[in-house]
């Protein structure tokens, strides 16, 4: 950060006047400006500092995986991180919504199967799939999920908060006021959008994540972890 500023003597040219002039350089015969020019760049190099030309925002790092996946969804899924990138440029969506997405639906458990009867990585409803896919597969669960959270995106236009509240409760939600959502659709947003925006801006953990996880995820993150082979 740039330091303030200090405030000067209003009259700093009968200031200077008063300095005895001596060295290589005589301040009595320079222009004011030039005076407190010369005066600045003295004092930045004794104090050994960088002399800025111009003021700039600071530029925050942003931490990543080794597939570009933000760092604090969990291990199961950064073992689907290459895949994750993939899935997500065939679908013109953000990694690290899929990621989102599969984090709360999965955590990466390819066979994961819900009460409802929703299957895989990104618990996709049965009647999405079409006669004689398999919906545990990877690849087709990844294409019927991805479709649906791209057709709930483009709805929502480019609103991630309404596209993951239309993904959970049907893509009829999206226009409903909030207060009409199913509790279950409300919680799903409210973990939901803040670890996709921790996600985006660059945070090295999540403390919603984290919450989420203690709450509903350890679990299903534990079964995901044994069914990928990845355990402690």
């Amino acid at each position: 950060m740039p330091r303030a500023r200090s405030h000067q003597n209003d009259d700093w040219q009968t200031a200077a006047a008063d300095n005895d002039a001596s060295g290589c350089l005589s301040f009595y015969a320079l222009p004011p400006l030039a005076v407190l020019l010369i005066a600045c760049l003295l004092a930045a190099l004794a104090l050994n500092l960088p002399i800025q030309t111009s003021a700039s925002p600071a530029v925050q790092t942003v931490s990543t995986s080794s597939s570009g996946l933000s760092p604090i969804f969990t291990r199961e899924v950064q073992h689907w991180g290459n895949d994750i990138v993939r899935w997500a440029i065939a679908s013109s969506l953000d990694p690290n919504l899929v990621a989102t997405v599969m984090q709360i639906e999965s955590c990466g458990d390819p066979r994961a199967l819900s009460r409802s009867g929703a299957m895989g990585l990104f618990q996709v409803m049965p009647f999405h799939f079409r006669f004689g896919e398999n919906g545990f597969d990877p690849e087709t669960n990844a294409l019927r999920g991805l479709g649906y959270l791209a057709d709930a995106l483009q709805t929502a236009n480019g609103d991630a908060r309404l596209a993951l509240a239309g993904y959970n409760g049907g893509i009829g939600v999206i226009g409903l006021g909030e207060w009409l959502w199913r509790s279950e659709t409300a919680r799903y947003v409210r973990y939901g959008a803040p670890i996709y925006t921790d996600a985006r801006s660059g945070f090295s953990s999540s403390i919603t994540l984290d919450e989420w996880y203690q709450l509903y995820g350890a679990g299903l993150c534990r079964q995901a972890a044994q069914r990928l082979g990845i355990d402690d």
